[in-house]
């Protein structure tokens, strides 16, 4: 090894020394040894910009909306029609009867809208959860100690509901006046607030996934194995909603629903899950157990990637602090009460 190829010991100098040399990135002239050599950086402005490609809104009239407003509205007319003429004809016949079907008519109009305020009150904070959602992970990214400040407020309003967060939520509060910086708020936030609920969580994934391999293990027929999965399914959802604060009525459930499927669209959900089952049956597990343990097993984990699809989707905040649960734990408890089965 030769002296020029020894690393150069750190040393000063000025711009103004003789020997210094201000060259291109790709310039390769030969250079003395006493010669100190600046690349200067590109200037930021000069470099390329990536633009983001969204796509194009949607103009122009839209004729679905149009034409199933129409149709609600000709089913409600012709429903207050009927009832108008069902009133006078019981009417004409007695009048007794007819003061019965003003009452009927009464509660059925009350109970009717009861339905609509809180479907329409769930699908609002179902709205609200999402939107702290994307606020949350913008705030993660942008740093903002206002707007982190504005979330955790929102958040506290949400916990004020369930009294197993009444120490959580004391001591989030507490932190709220001290100088603290954005992102490092909401993930102190999800410590102290998602902690006991994504525990909860995973005990209901948990659960589920295991009802439903126990009971389509000794199920007879494959329809009553479909149902039970699909009522677990959306039972699971339910409950996930309602702990991290959300209160989803029919509607709501439709909603989250969709956006569950979507999630597991776009997270690959099913194919890990694939991987999952074909690492659990090439390693012998199943065959340890029979065909139908084997069945209600794989049933349990799909019904545990649905449960963890719901909980992103549901949870007010994204996975920071916290790690997320993972199939794979689920897939280790469920084997473990399978081989004590």
């Amino acid at each position: 090894m030769n002296d020029r190829s020894k690393p150069r010991r750190p040393a000063t100098f000025r711009l103004d020394d003789p020997d210094v040399v201000v060259t291109e990135a790709d310039e390769t002239s030969r250079l003395g040894r006493t010669t100190v050599q600046i690349t200067p950086e590109h200037d930021p402005s000069t470099l390329p910009v990536p633009i983001e490609t969204a796509l194009p809104a949607r103009r122009g009239f839209r004729w679905g909306v149009l034409f199933w407003s129409g149709v609600a509205g000709l089913t409600l007319l012709g429903t207050g029609l009927g009832v108008v003429r069902l009133i006078e004809d019981l009417f004409a016949r007695s009048e007794s009867l007819g003061f019965v079907g003003v009452a009927l008519a009464f509660v059925t109009t009350l109970a009717l809208a009861v339905v609509i305020g809180r479907e329409a009150f769930g699908l609002a904070r179902l709205a609200t959860i999402e939107k702290l959602h994307r606020r949350a992970a913008e705030v993660l990214a942008s740093d903002d100690r206002g707007e982190s400040r504005a979330i955790v407020q929102d958040l506290i309003a949400i916990a004020h509901q369930n009294p197993q967060l009444a120490r959580a939520r004391a001591a989030l509060e507490s932190h709220t006046g001290e100088i603290i910086d954005g992102a490092d708020m909401i993930r102190l936030a999800e410590r102290e607030l998602m902690s006991p609920l994504d525990a909860e969580a995973r005990r209901l994934v948990s659960s589920a996934a295991q009802r439903v391999s126990i009971v389509t293990a000794v199920s007879p027929r494959a329809l009553f194995d479909v149902l039970f999965v699909f009522v677990a399914s959306l039972r699971l959802i339910r409950q996930l909603a309602r702990l991290y604060g959300g209160r989803p009525g029919t509607l709501g459930m439709i909603r989250l629903l969709r956006h569950v499927i979507a999630h597991l669209a776009i997270t690959g959900g099913l194919a890990a899950s694939d991987s999952l089952m074909q690492q659990v049956l090439g390693h012998g597990i199943a065959a340890k157990l029979s065909q139908r343990l084997g069945e209600g097993m794989l049933n349990g984990l799909l019904t545990a990637r649905l449960g963890l699809a719901a909980i992103d989707v549901t949870r007010p905040l994204p996975f920071a602090a916290l790690p997320p649960p993972k199939l794979s734990d689920l897939a280790t408890d469920l084997l473990r009460r399978k081989e004590e089965e």
